[in-house]
């Protein structure tokens, strides 16, 4: 029997896919349900828990550390919290073929509409890092298989993430992506390609797949800064901004405690702050407030 909030999944994951046929949509990345209710509220029609910034957030890099509990975890406080479809990175899945079953089954039973497994080995890096090691294609294609046995509703959307532009060339990440695309994966994120005209190629390749496609749009990484505008001229659909939200509120907040060491006072900081009134709008306040009433 489906749970309330697989029910409430699919229908997240069949407007999910509506919104693809659109043009592309820029997913800002977020780490908790709070982060996640800002996106909403500022309009986004999606979200992403970012691995890395989920690893950042418990003072950890992006190397692989979080378990699956974690992630699962954290998903499902923010899936319960916006209503808007949420995309997860799961690394590598946390182990081979059947922990992918495994994590597919609890991301998607917490709330997940795509799901995102990448090609490294479980000892992974951070994307725009240098020495990667990827595991065999027939490896990762065995995962996408098994991926896409577990997942329950035909929408949820398995995103292949190929890192190997900078192990195997762009004609490996090529190869590659037409592999998992035949394996069974929904869409196809190529990552940290070095120009637009790179992207233009792999989109090109993968014209006739059918294949949803993800672009990465992280800051001071191997990439250069494309807008979503020029990545859906391309052909992709999906653009992730994993780290801008991080990285904005965790500047604002050490520029702020500067502040606050030096002066004494917070009062210089007051106008770039959040309002309780803004706060108590971002966390429904006067919904429970309703409760109470009653």
């Amino acid at each position: 029997m489906m749970s309330g909030t697989q029910a409430i999944s699919q229908s997240r994951a069949r407007r999910f896919r509506t919104a693809l046929q659109e043009g592309a949509i820029a997913v800002p990345g977020v780490f908790n349900a709070f982060t996640a209710r800002l996106v909403e509220n500022a309009g986004f029609s999606a979200a992403y828990v970012s691995g890395a910034g989920l690893a950042a957030s418990r003072g950890l890099p992006d190397i692989g550390l979080l378990t699956m509990t974690e992630v699962v975890t954290e998903t499902r406080y923010v899936t319960q919290r916006v209503q808007i479809p949420v995309i997860v990175d799961a690394d590598t899945g946390f182990g081979e073929r059947h922990q992918v079953y495994r994590t597919v089954q609890e991301l998607e039973s917490a709330g997940a509409v795509g799901i995102q497994l990448e090609d490294q080995v479980v000892a992974k890096r951070c994307g725009h890092l240098p020495g990667k090691t990827l595991i065999a294609c027939e490896a990762m294609c065995q995962k996408i298989q098994s991926a896409v046995e577990a997942k329950q509703d035909n929408d949820l959307v398995i995103i292949a993430r190929t890192d190997a532009r900078e192990v195997e060339g762009l004609e490996g990440a090529i190869e590659r992506a037409r592999a998992y695309r035949a394996a069974g994966a929904d869409a196809i994120f190529p990552e940290a390609l070095l120009s637009a005209k790179e992207f233009e190629t792999v989109a090109k390749a993968l014209n006739h797949s059918g294949s949803i496609l993800v672009a990465n749009m992280t800051e001071w990484g191997q990439t250069p800064y494309i807008t979503v505008k020029e990545f859906s001229e391309m052909g992709y659909h999906v653009v992730l901004f994993p780290m801008t939200v991080f990285r904005v509120m965790a500047q604002e907040a050490l520029a702020a405690l500067l502040d606050l060491q030096k002066e004494g006072t917070q009062q210089a900081f007051l106008g770039r702050m959040q309002t309780r009134q803004e706060l108590y709008e971002v966390l429904n306040y006067q919904k429970y407030e309703g409760v109470d009433k009653d």
